[in-house]
């Protein structure tokens, strides 16, 4: 069966899914990479230190894909299944701060712009790409509250949603 066939509460629970396994390894990334300190001496280091670029490409990427599965899949999908009609993006994370799952719009609308800095400005400027990846640690909390606060929604306020089909919780500590 497609993701397709899916009933709306089957598609959100299923996208639930996959945002929780892209956070472990989120947090897997984010764990590694921010065990060392990240300034501008440590980005002009990288080309002698592929191992640690590789690190660091892999929680760029995974940062900017769990964003771009929670705004743009999970949270529609969400309020698709609370029979909501979803508009612009930025329409949903409104609704989605009404509700409660989004902290502040205006956090998350940084993380993006912090997103696309990582992709776009990759080290043009060695201390301004520095700072961008410090802000993108903080930032990585961001997600993982989100994706916590829509599951901890499903489970308490969502008719039929067992709370035991629900993945686990996320945690950058552990």
């Amino acid at each position: 069966m497609t993701d397709k066939n899916l009933s709306p509460l089957d598609r959100f629970l299923h996208t639930l899914e996959i945002v929780y396994r892209e956070g472990q390894h989120l947090a897997y990334s984010w764990k590694h990479l921010y065990s060392q300190k990240i300034d501008a001496e440590w980005v002009d280091k990288l080309q002698m230190a592929p191992q640690k670029a590789e690190q660091m490409e892999a929680f760029i990427s995974r940062f900017g894909r769990m964003q771009d599965t929670i705004a743009g899949k999970l949270l529609p999908r969400w309020l698709i299944s609370l029979e909501e009609v979803p508009g612009s993006q930025i329409e949903i994370l409104n609704r989605a701060e009404r509700l409660g799952v989004v902290v502040d719009v205006e956090r998350w609308l940084e993380a993006r712009y912090l997103r696309n800095r990582l992709v776009h400005e990759y080290m043009e400027d060695t201390t301004q790409f520095a700072e961008a990846l410090n802000l993108a640690k903080e930032h990585t909390a961001i997600l993982i509250e989100t994706y916590n606060r829509v599951r901890d929604f499903a489970g308490s306020r969502m008719e039929g949603v067992e709370k035991e089909v629900l993945p686990g919780s996320l945690d950058l500590e552990n």
